[in-house]
C-alpha cells in the first residue's frame, strides 16, 4: 500500500466530538504534529472527515 503523510494545520476547539476523536484516532495531537500512515480505505475515510483540519500529501 502507499504511504501519506497527515499533517494538522487547524486547531480541533469548537469542533464536534467526533472530529476531535476522528483527528486523535489518525495519531495527531497538536497543531503541525505531521504522522505517515498506510493509505488504506478506513484511514482516506477518516481523512475525508476531516480533511478540512488536515493536510495530505503522497510519500
Amino acid at each position: 500500500m502507499a504511504k501519506i503523510k497527515i499533517t494538522q494545520i487547524k486547531s480541533v476547539i469548537d469542533r464536534s466530538i467526533r472530529q476531535k476523536k476522528t483527528i486523535q484516532a489518525l495519531g495527531l495531537t497538536k497543531m503541525n504534529q505531521a504522522v505517515e500512515v498506510e493509505a488504506t480505505p478506513s484511514i482516506i475515510g477518516m481523512v475525508k472527515k476531516v480533511n478540512h483540519l488536515v493536510a495530505i500529501e503522497k510519500v
